[in-house]
């Protein structure tokens, strides 16, 4: 979908410009690497879900600044003539490798990583960080609410209270990619393929004269698609009884029906709900709820065999409830070193050891046993070539006592080249092809991950590792600069 603020150059950090013209003015438009990674995983969970990469590769390959935006910066009273002239006609030409959307990802490895010149890197870190970072943390929640439901379908009805039409957006694109059913935000629906979901509110049964005859007109308007929101008034004494009613009246026509709950004690409701259904005689009448889900509630109500058989999830999921961003950073891994005329690795240093940078250009590769199930992930340098079969030993990525031999009935290269020279790789699918793929991918990486890695509370914590190259070359760079 084309964006304007996606596609304008200008949606980038001020500074990033500031930055650019400076390295205009010293003629510092050397080759550079940047590495986009994440160093955490959100709502203390044991994986991460990258989405958003594709919505970046369109939006990449569109980025420019029109007449408009030159003279804005004009405006600024800060910017050369000159530098302004070279910005006319910029545009991204550099490579850009990235994992395929939907990958189960990790802390401190590579995502997205770029070679360009440094102003073209530069002007790029921005728009990578907005659409990777929210995307991920949105299909990440979506992912854990999925796990939940033990596979029941999820409806993510989140629009009305995601972080403007942009977020509503991206959010129902994301969720989608983290097993979310189908949405009610009906233009993701037109745009990305997505199945449109929704039946009533309560405001519709408050229209009409009785709870009964909004639940038969509704039934007479949609009688393939009726399901009956029993809560208004009373959900015991009154909206499961006439839901059963309007109910048993389609069934008697060849049709079935089916209920939902948006408030109260759900694990309650539910089981006095489905004993009145089965008593009644409807044992086929599925039972769906909503109000303000999240992924532990969903969780708890499943292990206390709650009979729900749909989720509605909304705000909690668009939003990211209790994480409000995914930590993604932007970072200078490699570059061109005029004297030695070639690529040298790049390392940024932090009193807090966690922030410290793994150097280098980087592939990342998984590696799986003899059953198919990931075993860990292996950060190694490019020149690297790891064998199926072959014995190694891995070292933790902060370089601490902490490491682990390893033999590999599968090695998967999780880094794939999507931009050459500014242009894709190989053609653009549509968005509906697009999507289905990438929660596919989703749905088999989650299967290849063993059980302890996704519980919802307390996971085991999954091995990133690196070579003992890369830990060599990682420690060279901390004795040079240790003063």
């Amino acid at each position: 979908m084309d964006n304007y603020f996606s596609s304008n150059a200008l949606f980038t950090d001020f500074y990033e410009l500031t930055m650019a013209q400076g390295y205009w003015k010293e003629d510092m438009n050397q080759e550079v690497v940047f590495d986009m990674f994440f160093r955490r995983n959100p709502f203390n969970g044991g994986f991460s879900v990258l989405a958003g990469n594709e919505t970046l590769l369109d939006a990449i390959t569109q980025f420019h600044f029109n007449e408009d935006d030159i003279e804005f910066l004009r405006s600024q009273k800060i910017f050369e003539e000159g530098f302004l002239n070279y910005l006319k006609d910029w545009k991204f030409t550099g490579d850009l490798y990235t994992m395929d959307e939907g990958t189960v990802i990790f802390p401190q490895e590579p995502l997205v990583r770029i070679h360009a010149n440094l102003i073209e890197a530069q002007i790029l870190e921005g728009l990578v960080l907005n659409i990777v970072n929210f995307q991920s943390l949105i299909a990440t929640k979506t992912a854990r609410v999925y796990l939940a439901s033990k596979g029941a379908p999820i409806m993510e009805f989140g629009l009305r209270r995601a972080q403007g039409p942009d977020g509503a957006m991206s959010a129902t694109r994301a969720a989608f990619i983290g097993g979310a059913t189908g949405t009610s935000n009906t233009l993701a629906s037109k745009l990305y393929g997505i199945p449109a979901m929704g039946t009533m509110a309560h405001s519709w049964i408050m229209s009409h004269s009785s709870e009964l005859e909004a639940f038969r007109e509704y039934a007479k308007i949609y009688p393939t698609n009726a399901v009956f929101l029993i809560d208004t008034y009373d959900t015991l004494k009154s909206g499961i009884k006439n839901a059963i009613i309007a109910g048993g009246e389609l069934v008697k026509k060849g049709y079935n029906f089916g209920v939902r709950l948006d408030s109260g004690d759900i694990s309650y409701l539910t089981r006095e709900v489905r004993k009145e259904l089965d008593k009644a005689g409807f044992p086929q009448a599925k039972i769906s709820v909503s109000n303000e889900l999240t992924e532990e509630i969903i969780s708890a109500l499943v292990a206390n065999g709650a009979p729900i058989n749909s989720w509605g999830v909304g705000t909690h999921m668009v939003t990211g409830g209790n994480e409000s961003s995914f930590t993604g950073v932007y970072k200078l891994s490699a570059r061109h070193d005029k004297e030695t005329d070639r690529m040298v690795a790049a390392m940024k240093f932090s009193d807090n050891p966690a922030k410290t940078t793994n150097p280098g250009i980087k592939n990342v590769y998984r590696l799986y046993d003899e059953n198919g199930m990931a075993q860990a992930d292996i950060l190694a340098l490019a020149n690297e070539k790891l064998e199926e079969g072959k014995e190694y030993r891995f070292y933790h990525p902060m370089v601490d006592y902490r490491q682990f031999t390893c033999k590999a009935s599968k090695i998967e290269a999780l880094l794939k080249l999507r931009l050459k020279g500014g242009k894709r790789t190989s053609p653009r699918l549509d968005d509906k092809e697009e999507l289905i793929l990438a929660r596919e991918n989703m749905t088999k990486q989650l299967a290849s991950l063993d059980e302890s890695y996704k519980r919802i509370l307390n996971p085991h914590i999954y091995k990133v590792s690196i070579t003992e190259e890369l830990k060599d070359l990682k420690l060279d760079f901390i004795k040079k600069n240790i003063h």
